[in-house]
């Protein structure tokens, strides 16, 4: 059985949360919102509320700043995320982990399965799990299928970097954490990241905090 939900409309608490104006506020971890997954997109916030909510999204993650954000994460349960990276790193950085830039685009309904037996394992973060970074194992490359904000089809093969943020955002629309998929013995704080493992790859952390990489 399903855990009770919010009965107001969902139409009207966007609304609620549009009217402030600017970025919106991020959820943390702990709150319920973040694990009970969510709605199928089915037009319940109707064309220009549904584009009004897009651009908060857009608008907050770059406030953040983050590379994607899941609808979860505001604080509702719909199945849509924003994603888009303008992949400011090194050309060492890049290729080691397949980071390409990508342009902002929106997910709806997105789902994913993996291609290939091949993993990856990279230090990752979240806006909801604010102050820490952990090493991830995900699929290397994925297929990714859903729609657009227009109701497009999305189906697709991704990979490297951009097939992590995928994978990540569309977790949230299931109730999943990166921490759920994560490493634990590899949990760092952002400036334990920064100043012990930045490297291309987490090889000298598995070694030095005693975990395997895939």
């Amino acid at each position: 059985m399903a855990p009770p939900r919010d009965h107001a409309p969902l139409a009207e608490r966007v609304e609620e949360l549009l009217a402030a104006g600017g970025p919106l506020p991020l959820v943390a971890a702990g709150q319920p919102v973040l694990r009970r997954g969510t709605e199928p997109y089915e037009g319940q916030l109707g064309p220009a509320l549904l584009a009004r909510f897009v651009e908060a999204l857009r608008v907050t993650m770059h406030a953040a700043p983050g590379v994607g954000l899941a609808a979860p994460q505001v604080g509702v349960e719909l199945r849509i995320a924003v994603v888009e990276d303008p992949a400011p790193v090194t050309e060492e950085i890049a290729v080691a982990r397949g980071r390409v830039p990508q342009p902002f685009r929106v997910l709806v309904n997105p789902v994913y399965e993996p291609v290939g037996a091949a993993r990856a394992a990279f230090f990752e973060g979240c806006l909801s799990v604010p102050g820490w970074q952990a090493v991830v194992a995900r699929h290397a490359e994925v297929r990714l299928r859903g729609e657009d904000e227009r109701g497009r089809a999305l189906d697709e093969v991704v990979t490297g970097w951009p097939a992590r943020i995928v994978q990540h955002e569309t977790d949230h629309l299931d109730g999943t954490l990166y921490l759920d998929r994560a490493e634990l013995r590899s949990l760092s704080t952002n400036e334990a990241v920064a100043a012990l493992w930045a490297q291309p790859e987490p090889r000298a952390a598995a070694e030095a905090l005693g975990f395997e990489l895939p």
